[in-house]
């Protein structure tokens, strides 16, 4: 029987898209001010990733949760005065940033060759969306 939403492809359990090393993502100075959220997209599911920071910055897997109304499933990071940064193994295709002061932030990832419909594809994984929003302890 065939399926025709059906399309073959690698999946988020697909270990072999872990296990290789990952195409390189880099953004650099991303300016994260007080008015808002600032959001990187990533263009395929990550491996792992690492964020450095000029100041204190408050990082979230969706909009939601980056801290703003109440939210609170971010995590807070300071690398300023760090000897160093530790990569997160997490497959997620955005970040968010928020900061009660003007700082500057650089990402760097390892991309799988996933493609971030995946996520959605066959069923949503998340309530909301790409990216897991909604779900508990995203946001």
């Amino acid at each position: 029987m065939a399926y025709d939403n059906y399309r073959y492809g690698t999946g988020l359990s697909n270990v072999g898209s872990y296990q290789v090393s990952g195409k390189p993502f880099l953004s650099g100075g991303i300016a994260v001010t007080t008015s808002g959220r600032t959001k990187v997209a990533f263009p395929a599911v990550t491996s792992w990733i690492m964020v450095s920071s000029s100041g204190m910055v408050s990082i979230a897997m969706s909009d939601n949760g980056v801290g703003m109304d109440g939210a609170s499933n971010y995590f807070s990071l300071n690398t300023a005065d760090a000897a160093g940064i530790v990569p997160l193994n997490l497959k997620c295709t955005e970040l968010y940033f928020s900061a009660s002061a003007a700082v500057t932030v650089d990402v760097i990832a390892g991309l799988t060759g996933i493609d971030i419909e995946r996520i959605d594809y066959p069923v949503a994984i998340s309530p909301s969306g790409s990216n897991w929003s909604g779900s508990a302890g995203i946001g």
